[in-house]
């Protein structure tokens, strides 16, 4: 089955598709890896956020968020990366990637790019530009680190 690639505005968010991402976020994060934080953080429906899903069907399989640099200190920040284990060594987390490139390119174009990645993960994001900033740092108990992808 194809993978139906929606962007939208956090005002353009169906009741359903908000359901499915805090669903799919709690599955993953909060369960899963066992991260016992404030997962609903105010972010999701602030400034220009945007919600980047991935549908098979009716079935949520990958999401993530970006937020706006206005409310980000100037830098478009990826945030709340998250693939289903149904959908894990598929290449949709690469997908994700590519796809979250081009929409914040298109919806802020000439920004620099930020996520805090987790820190063993830092070798793929660095496939995509990203480059390390600071030190690793705990956050909910998984060691993290800063990555930017600055302008070209």
């Amino acid at each position: 089955m194809s993978i139906n690639w929606i962007c939208k505005h956090h005002t353009e968010l169906g009741k359903e598709q908000l359901y499915a991402i805090l669903q799919l976020r709690a599955q993953v994060f909060v369960v899963e890896q066992k991260c016992w934080y404030l997962d609903v953080d105010g972010q999701d429906l602030l400034g220009d956020t945007c919600h980047l899903m991935a549908w098979q069907g009716d079935q949520l399989v990958a999401y993530l968020r970006l937020l706006d640099p206005i409310q980000q200190n100037g830098d478009v920040t990826i945030g709340r990366v998250v693939t289903a284990p149904s959908m894990r060594n598929k290449g949709m987390g690469h997908e994700l990637m590519v796809q979250a490139l081009e929409h914040a390119e298109r919806q802020w174009p000439d920004q620099p790019i930020f996520l805090s990645a987790q820190a063993h993960l830092q070798g793929y994001y660095s496939r995509y530009g990203f480059n390390p900033v600071g030190e690793i740092y705990v956050e909910d108990g998984i060691p993290h680190i800063s990555m930017r992808r600055d302008l070209d």
